[in-house]
């Protein structure tokens, strides 16, 4: 039931973080706001392939 997911951060587009969601509950792509330790900042982390 629950997929796996890589987030991408949307400045620099470094996969930074893996997360699982329902693909049934939620059908649009995941967006959170995170850390990324590579701008050194907090930034959208958007759901990539």
């Amino acid at each position: 039931m629950r997929d796996s997911i890589t987030l991408a951060c949307s400045e620099c587009k470094r996969k930074n973080y893996m997360s699982t969601r329902n693909k049934k509950k939620s059908t649009e792509k995941l967006e959170l706001k995170k850390y990324c330790a590579f701008c050194r900042t907090h930034t959208v982390h958007k759901e990539s392939k």
